[in-house]
C-alpha cells in the first residue's frame, strides 16, 4: 500500500473516495463542513433525516454528491469531539478501509487526520493511521493451498494536513509508520510460521538474510559447538532434548555517526517450540507454544524497522533460538547447571526454560560493552495473570531506562507496566544446592523470573519486557500481534533524537 501526505482544500480533491468525519451528535468536522457548503447543505440534510448520528465507527457512503468532483464521499462517525482515544481512532481508520475496499476504489484521500485524538499531534494521527491500515490488511496465508481471492482493493491513501508547515512532520510520520508496520508484519510472519518450519536454524537464516539486505548490518551465528566452548551450559541444557540444534544469531546494525559509540542491545527469547520439557505442558492449546519465540520475532522486526528508518544508532539484536523437547537426553528437574557467568542454577521446573536460555545470552552480550540491554521474552504465564493480555510487563533496576521505555510505550500505544523487584523476591530464588533456583514459587512469578535474570546483568544497564500476554492472541482471532515492535522502535527513535 502506498501512503502520501498533501495539503489541499477538500473541494478540489479528485479521487475514488473522499473521507471526512462526523462527530456525535451529527456535528460536521471542518472538512465535512466545507463539503456541506459546496453541496448546498446536502450532507447536513441527510444527517437531519437520521442517516448518520456520528457514533464512533458508523459510516455512510455517498455517491454523486452535488458539486463534489470525488467519485464517492465516505462519512465516518468519530464519536464525541475531544473524547476520541487512540484505540477508537485506529478502529475508525480500519472501518474506513473496510468500507472502501467494498467499493472497488483503489485510492482515497483521508481528512480524518484532522480529528482531535487525545494529546496527539498530526505526526501521531498520520502514523497511527498507517499502522492501523497495515494491521487491517495483514493476513498470513503462506501455508494455505487455496489462497483467498484477491479483489480490487485500496492501494493508495493520501492524508491531507491542515497547513503546509505540517507537511514535513507528516512525511516523517509516513516514513516511521511504514517502517514500524513492516517490522510488525515481519514479526507476525515469523511467529505465525509453524514450528516444523520455524526452528532455530530458520531464525538464523532470517538474521543472515538481513545482512544481505542492508549494508550496515552484519550477522554472525553462534552454534552449539561454540556455545559449549563458551560455557553456555544453561542454554545448551534446554536444547539437549531436541533434534533441532540451538543457534544464537547476532545482528549488528551500525549507523551511528561515531562508529565506536556503545551499542544498544536487544535480546529476544527464541523458543521456537516449548513443550515444557520433562515438566510437560497440558496438551490443550500447546500448539500456541510456537509463539514462545515472540521475543526473538519482535527483535527481528525491530531490527528491520530501524534499518528501514536508517536511525543513526548502533544496535545489536540477539535471537536466542532454541527448542525445548522431552526426549531421553532432555534436562531434568533436579539438575544443577553451571551458567556462562559461573553461577549455578538448580532446575526445579524444566518449563521455566526461557530464563535458562536468556541468562547465558545476557552474559554473552557483556562482550559488546553495551550502552544498555533490553531482553524481550514470552516468559511467564504469571504476567498474563497480573496484567492480562493488553499490557506487557517491565522490570528494571534502572529508573531512567524504565521511564524511557514506559514513555515510549505510551507514545507508541504499545503499553507496558513496571513491576517491582525488591530484595525479598530474590529470597524466593534461594536453593539448598545451587546459587539459584530457576523458579521462585507460586506467587509473583513474573517478578521472580525477571529478578532471576537480573543476576546476570550486573555489568550494564538492563531492562526486561515480559510479553507473554501481548505477543499473540488466542481464540477466533488467533495469531501473532507483532508486539512490542512499536514500543522498541519508538524507544530507539527517541534515542536517535529524530
Amino acid at each position: 500500500m502506498e501512503f502520501h501526505v498533501k495539503n489541499g482544500s477538500v473541494e478540489k480533491q479528485r479521487t475514488g473516495c473522499l473521507v471526512v468525519g462526523v462527530y456525535e451528535p451529527r456535528r460536521l468536522s471542518p472538512a465535512a463542513e466545507q463539503l456541506d457548503k459546496l453541496s448546498d447543505g446536502y450532507i447536513s440534510n441527510l444527517l437531519r433525516k437520521g442517516d448518520l448520528e456520528g457514533k464512533a465507527g458508523q459510516t455512510l457512503l455517498l455517491h454523486n454528491v452535488p458539486n463534489v468532483i470525488a467519485d464517492r464521499v465516505l462519512l465516518v462517525g468519530c464519536g464525541k469531539e475531544r473524547e476520541l482515544t487512540e484505540r477508537q481512532y485506529k478502529q475508525i481508520i480500519q472501518k474506513m478501509v473496510q468500507v472502501i475496499n467494498d467499493t472497488g476504489s483503489t485510492e482515497a484521500i483521508c481528512f480524518l487526520t484532522e480529528l482531535h485524538v487525545k494529546a496527539r499531534s498530526i505526526y501521531w494521527n498520520v502514523r497511527f493511521a498507517i499502522e492501523a491500515i497495515q494491521e487491517n490488511a495483514y493476513a498470513y496465508n503462506d501455508f494455505k493451498s487455496v489462497k483467498p481471492e484477491v479483489r480490487r482493493e485500496l492501494r493508495r491513501v493520501i492524508f491531507n494536513v491542515a497547513s503546509r508547515k505540517d507537511l514535513t512532520v507528516a512525511e516523517q510520520a509516513v516514513e516511521h509508520g511504514k517502517a514500524v508496520s513492516t517490522g510488525v508484519a515481519l514479526a507476525k510472519n515469523v511467529a505465525n510460521c509453524p514450528p516444523n518450519v520455524c526452528n532455530p536454524k530458520y531464525l538464523a537464516n532470517l538474521a543472515l538474510a538481513l545482512a544481505d539486505e542492508y549494508e550496515n548490518i552484519n550477522t554472525t551465528v553462534v552454534d552449539e559447538a561454540q556455545m559449549a566452548e563458551l560455557g553456555m551450559n544453561s542454554y545448551l541444557a534446554v536444547s539437549r532434548g531436541s533434534e533441532n540444534p540451538a543457534f544464537m544469531s547476532i545482528i549488528e546494525y551500525k549507523n551511528h555517526p561515531n562508529p565506536d559509540a556503545k551499542p544498544i542491545v536487544l535480546v529476544g527469547k527464541g523458543l521456537t517450540f516449548d513443550t515444557g520439557g520433562i515438566s510437560i505442558k497440558p496438551s490443550e492449546a500447546m500448539d500456541e507454544m510456537k509463539y514462545d519465540m515472540g521475543g526473538a520475532a519482535s527483535v527481528y522486526g525491530t531490527m528491520k524497522a530501524i534499518a528501514e528508518m536508517k536511525l543513526p544508532l548502533n544496535v545489536i539484536g540477539v535471537l536466542a533460538g532454541c527448542e525445548n523437547m522431552p526426549d531421553g537426553n532432555a534436562y531434568r528437574p533436579g539438575d544443577i547447571l553451571t551458567t556462562m557467568s559461573g553461577l549455578t542454577v538448580e532446575v526445579l521446573n524444566t518449563d521455566a526454560e526461557g530464563r535458562l536460555v536468556l541468562c547465558d545470552a545476557l552474559t554473552y552480550v557483556e562482550r559488546f560493552d553495551p550502552e544498555l540491554v533490553i531482553d524481550v521474552a514470552t516468559l511467564t504465564g504469571a504476567c498474563m495473570v497480573a496484567l492480562g493480555t493488553h499490557t506487557s510487563g517491565l522490570i528494571s533496576s534502572h529508573n531512567a531506562l524504565a521511564n524511557d521505555l514506559l514513555n515510549a510505550s505510551e507514545q507508541a500505544d504499545d503499553r507496558a507496566w513496571r513491576l517491582p523487584m525488591g530484595e525479598e523476591y530474590q529470597e524466593q530464588l534461594k536453593s539448598n544446592f545451587a546459587d539459584l533456583a530457576n523458579i521462585g514459587g507460586r506467587f509473583g512469578g513474573a517478578i521472580t523470573a525477571g529478578v532471576f535474570l537480573s543476576n546476570f546483568t550486573k555489568k550494564y544497564t538492563w531492562a526486561h519486557l515480559d510479553i507473554a500476554g501481548t505477543a499473540w492472541k488466542s481464540g477466533a482471532a488467533k495469531g501473532a500481534t507483532g508486539r512490542p515492535v512499536p514500543l522498541l522502535s519508538q524507544f530507539l527513535i527517541n534515542k536517535a533524537g529524530v
